[in-house]
């Protein structure tokens, strides 16, 4: 039970980034919001070297691959403010969201 907490207590950040979308309409705001999440985030949770390397590597693959998905025509979004195709809070979401999943893979390795 002790796990199932810390896996949840990593998630919040993401939920009040999600959770913040249809509240703030400008896409540049909410990315400033996205980026003090994650910084405030940073702030409290154990920082290890590679969780810079897995938010780096997080925004730049998504970024990539939303942008190959939205021009096949797999998605697509109505707020398209990052090259005319998405929203550019999306990355930073989705780069802290990589981070979530490290932290909790941790968690859940910890004997």
């Amino acid at each position: 039970m002790q796990k199932a907490l810390k896996i949840f207590l990593n998630t919040i950040p993401v939920l009040i980034m999600i959770g913040l979308i249809p509240f703030v309409q400008n896409d540049y705001i909410l990315t400033v919001f996205h980026i003090a999440i994650i910084y405030i985030s940073l702030q409290f949770i154990k920082y290890e070297r590679s969780d810079s390397t897995v938010l780096v590597f997080g925004f730049f693959i998504m970024t990539f691959f939303e942008y190959v998905f939205v021009t096949t025509g797999v998605e697509s979004f109505t707020r398209n403010s990052l090259f005319g195709v998405m929203p550019v809070w999306l990355p930073f979401l989705w780069s802290y969201g990589f981070l979530a999943i490290k932290k909790s893979a941790q968690i859940l390795d910890r004997n």
